[in-house]
């Protein structure tokens, strides 16, 4: 009685550690780590932080008004979302004054040290660093047409690394308003930059509106901020009023625009408020300081991981205004219709 006790105990004994092994096993993964099925699981609890401080490069083509305002307001627009310049960002701003070797320089050194986002100002700035990386985010401003400059796929789809805002002006409209400012006028003008594709477009697209107006056509290209006194000299003798789109040698060379043209009193419809201030007569632009702006909330998101660049479209800006150099208007002897008055400054 007492033997058979002993092996039923025996047996009981080893039932119980088997049953607790068995436990045991259920109660672990395959090496040996707590296995939850929790939707809070230790991978997700352990999950890589977020960044805490972003690096940005700035490349900027020149220094003019319409491109350092897009500077500002990229800088306003990461700001207003969460993104503070000493606190949790900081920004390497880098200006190649016209000059492409510097464009290149100043990409390999953004590529090299690794930067978190690229901002290029104006189309040959992004085509500069966009050909010296693929995986680091690019945004871009002041850009007038992505894809005639080989910078995307698609408006819609991107595809690479690139996106940001484009400049596209209402180009049709700014003749129209050309004509309304000038009704006399039966030979425009247009100077532009012959090397800046997004000139090249506006300059094309303005072309055709002008002759579907049935008005007759003339051009004068320069190759850089040298040839423009030369070139207005040109075409003054040539036409009745003249047209310049987001050019970036003519937005930095307004003042000697005007210097010729005051002489001949050649009214200019230009395609940014910046350069009609600076001695064009008139446009219908937008302001870069917003769009600049809109290229912040693109950046945002971006840092924060919500997006990426091959994903997000091509922006536009949100509204055109108009702008009448009043001053201009004035020494020019131009009439401004009823209309416009409102926006004679």
């Amino acid at each position: 009685m007492v033997k058979l006790n002993k092996k039923l105990l025996k047996k009981l004994v080893m039932g119980v550690l088997i049953a607790g092994l068995l436990v045991l096993n259920v109660g672990c993964s395959g090496n040996g780590s707590p296995n939850n099925d929790d939707s809070t699981s230790t991978e997700d609890v352990t999950q890589k932080p977020a960044q805490e401080h972003f690096d940005v490069g700035i490349i900027q083509y020149m220094s003019h008004g319409a491109l350092d305002a897009a500077r500002e307001g990229f800088i306003a627009g990461l700001a207003d979302n969460g993104y503070v310049e000493g606190k949790n960002i900081t920004f390497d701003y880098q200006n190649a004054q016209g000059d492409q070797s510097n464009l290149s320089t100043i990409s390999d050194r953004f590529v090299n040290d690794k930067v978190d986002l690229i901002l290029a100002i104006a189309t040959p700035a992004a085509q500069a660093v966009a050909g010296k990386t693929s995986d680091i985010p690019i945004l871009g401003t002041a850009i007038t047409d992505y894809v005639a400059a080989r910078l995307v796929d698609s408006n819609e789809a991107p595809g690479g690394n690139v996106s940001g805002t484009t400049d596209m002006n209402p180009v049709k409209e700014q003749i129209d308003l050309l004509v309304k400012l000038v009704p006399n006028a039966e030979t425009v003008g247009v100077l532009y930059t012959s090397s800046e594709d997004n000139s090249i477009v506006q300059a094309a697209m303005a072309k055709e509106a002008i002759e579907n107006l049935g008005l007759n056509y003339v051009e004068v290209t320069v190759t850089n901020s040298n040839d423009v006194q030369q070139a207005t000299q040109s075409i003054v003798g040539q036409c009745d009023a003249i047209y310049i789109p987001t050019d970036n040698v003519f937005s930095s060379a307004m003042p000697v625009v005007h210097g010729v043209t005051s002489q001949s009193k050649t009214p200019v419809i230009c395609g940014e408020t910046g350069m009609a201030k600076e001695g064009g007569l008139a446009t219908l632009g937008t302001s870069y300081y917003e769009l600049g702006y809109q290229t912040g909330i693109m950046a945002a998101k971006v840092l924060n991981g919500e997006a990426e660049p091959a994903t997000m479209p091509i922006e536009s800006a949100k509204k055109f205004d108009y702008y009448i150099n009043g001053a201009v208007a004035e020494e020019f002897g131009i009439t401004i219709p009823s209309d416009l008055e409102q926006y004679v400054e």
